[in-house]
């Protein structure tokens, strides 16, 4: 379909023309077991519409300029995303001086229209927090709203008072630290709390291990401060396309994600992709850290902009059941996967006790004694279909990740631990096919303290961590998956 169709129509009769263009899906989700009713929906939870706006300054107040920061209506981007395969996504626009009272009297109401012709794809309301602090550019966050009556103006009321660039011009004290933390005192005391995952924590660092705006300090001050509320952080990122031209052709100097200081690393920020890194330090504490995949869309590029469609290139999987209150929760449980290319559709990593019928899955803890032979058991699907960029990628290998959990850190700005590994890489001849799955064990035996385990994947076989992308690379040709951990408490 032309990509100009359906772009900032807000009527119902050309909402309903874009929900008969066919969509497009993989594979059929999955659910473990016949019991269970969950499924492997997958979304994503960064997604931009033309009310992220640019403001005329020119005039005082200053005045939105719609389609200023992104192009498209809230229901072409449902209909592209479900287009592409996806079940839910959040509709996070930016802020500015007066896009509080911008989302609440024209977002929102495009967004309950977007819902009620678009039903087979679930859109949360949100928005892309701007993090208050000393130069807030940059600092952002996923705020996602659970689908209440009360949704926008409990929205509206974190965003009119704590959003950093909120205000003509913002407050003072909005360029404190602390403020920050203010903001989440006042999200987890909303009727209904929201969710919180940090945007592209790394893309400003200023170099390997250089963490700018958003450090892993800032990271558990939020958490310890409302840690029903933060949940995690964006690992595989968006922007991707930025290496295209609009025929598809490569730009040389093109990068992966806009990440000017120090590159992606197979897509992914470095704070998720370094074994041992942020997101390890984080998990070894014991936190529930979680990461996933979005698009950050504000543009194709065939537009002339940087970005996929939503679920064109990265895919936020998410086990539960189709609806806005299970996707909510299970999000926040942690049963979630990232991935990029449609590497895979469905993944289940299960640590079970021997000769028992006791296990746990991605985001769950497991309670053992030093006296449980343990197993870690893995199902993975690997879709024979092509992804949106025609490629049909192969999964060539998986890397089982162990970590001790220690406790809190001692500094709170650490950004490694030393006891986290690959515990084993696991090839095409290490696993076999059942049921449309890959699948494949590891004895794990007795464990005598507390850890986690996490599994990542790729198709890059003698890649064994990792790499700084290239300027130029195509990002369909390098592709991985991580999973969210298992977590092992001994008792």
């Amino acid at each position: 379909m032309k990509l100009a169709v359906c772009i900032l129509s807000l009527s119902i009769a050309i909402l309903t023309g874009c929900q008969n263009s066919p969509a497009l899906t993989r594979a059929t989700p999955v659910a473990t077991e016949a019991s269970d009713t969950r499924q492997w929906l997958a979304g994503d939870h960064h997604v931009h519409s033309h009310y992220s706006v640019r403001w005329d300054t020119s005039v005082f107040p200053p005045t939105p300029i719609i389609g200023g920061d992104a192009i498209y209506s809230i229901p072409l981007n449902a209909q592209m995303a479900a287009h592409h395969g996806l079940s839910w996504l959040v509709i996070t626009d930016h802020g500015g001086p007066n896009r509080a009272k911008l989302a609440l009297e024209q977002a929102y109401p495009e967004l309950l229209a977007s819902r009620k012709v678009l039903p087979h794809i679930l859109q949360f309301y949100g928005m892309e927090f701007d993090v208050p602090g000393n130069s807030p550019g940059g600092r952002h966050a996923t705020f996602i709203m659970p689908k209440r009556p009360t949704e926008a103006q409990q929205l509206y009321e974190i965003e009119s008072k704590y959003n950093g660039r909120q205000g003509m011009p913002p407050s003072p004290d909005k360029a404190d630290d602390a403020y920050m933390l203010l903001a989440l005192k006042a999200m987890n005391a909303l009727p209904d709390k929201p969710l919180l995952l940090a945007n592209h924590p790394g893309r400003l660092a200023t170099g390997f291990r250089e963490y700018n705006k958003i450090t892993p300090k800032q990271l558990r001050d939020w958490q310890d401060t409302a840690p029903e509320v933060v949940i995690g952080m964006s690992g595989a990122e968006g922007h991707q396309a930025a290496v295209f031209n609009r025929d598809g052709s490569l730009k040389p100097d093109g990068v992966r994600g806009e990440y000017p200081g120090y590159p992606t690393m197979g897509g992914y920020d470095q704070m998720t992709a370094r074994l041992g890194g942020v997101w390890d330090s984080l998990l070894s504490e014991g936190r529930k850290w979680w990461v996933t995949a979005v698009s950050d869309s504000h543009g194709h590029y065939t537009d002339g902009w940087a970005d996929f469609w939503p679920g064109e290139y990265a895919k936020t999987y998410v086990y539960a059941d189709k609806t806005y209150d299970s996707i909510f929760d299970n999000l926040k449980a942690g049963r979630v996967f990232a991935v990029t290319g449609d590497l895979i559709d469905a993944l289940f990593v299960e640590v079970a006790i021997k000769g028992s019928d006791r296990s746990s899955g991605i985001g769950e803890t497991l309670n053992v004694t030093p006296q449980d032979e343990l197993v870690l058991r893995v199902r993975f699907r690997d879709p024979d279909t092509l992804n949106a960029g025609g490629y049909n990628p192969q999964v060539a290998r998986v890397d089982a990740i162990i970590g001790q959990i220690n406790g809190p850190a001692v500094d709170r700005n650490s950004d490694e631990t030393s006891t986290t590994r690959v515990l084993q890489r696991f090839y095409q001849q290490d696993w076999r096919q059942q049921n449309g799955f890959s699948v494949f064990e590891l004895p794990l035996g007795k464990v005598t303290a507390d850890q986690y385990l996490r599994l990542r994947g790729t198709n890059q076989r003698d890649e064994l961590e990792p790499q700084p992308d290239e300027k130029g690379e195509n990002p369909w040709h390098d592709l991985w998956f991580y999973s969210n951990p298992v977590f092992i408490r001994v008792m």
